[in-house]
């Protein structure tokens, strides 16, 4: 497998797991049905048009967007929200309220997933060394 593939698999992956965070988060009702499979399958459903989205980007040159940490969190954030959109109705009252919600949180956690994890994780592991020495 090329590089180039190897970094959209790793970019589907993480376009994944950001958007299905987020969506089990903003859901009304998510810390109570966090066990249920509606819940899941409709996280899911955004995380995997999400991911599909992003990685249908890299065909573009919107794919510069991805090298920029505060770029890279708003194309994530808007794939979220379209994804989100597209995956189900809004339970709020407000429409579009909690997709647009969805994606900002999604946003939020690709900007902290950027400084966390870059570099092998060096400042989770920096940390660590400090508290467990």
């Amino acid at each position: 497998m090329s590089t180039e593939w190897k970094h959209r698999v790793r970019l589907f992956i993480q376009r994944f797991w950001q958007p299905t965070s987020a969506c089990m988060t903003c859901m009304p009702g998510s810390w109570g049905n966090i066990m249920s499979l509606a819940h899941w399958t409709i996280a899911f459903h955004t995380g995997l048009l999400t991911g599909l989205l992003a990685v249908f980007l890299t065909f573009t040159p919107a794919a510069k967007l991805y090298a920029h940490r505060y770029g890279n969190a708003l194309v994530v954030g808007l794939l979220t929200t379209l994804g989100d959109a597209y995956s189900h109705t809004s339970h709020y009252r407000i429409p579009y309220v909690e997709h647009i919600v969805t994606g900002a949180i999604s946003g939020l956690l690709t900007l902290a997933a950027s400084y966390l994890f870059e570099d092998r994780a060096r400042r989770l592991r920096a940390a660590w060394a400090r508290v467990f020495g």
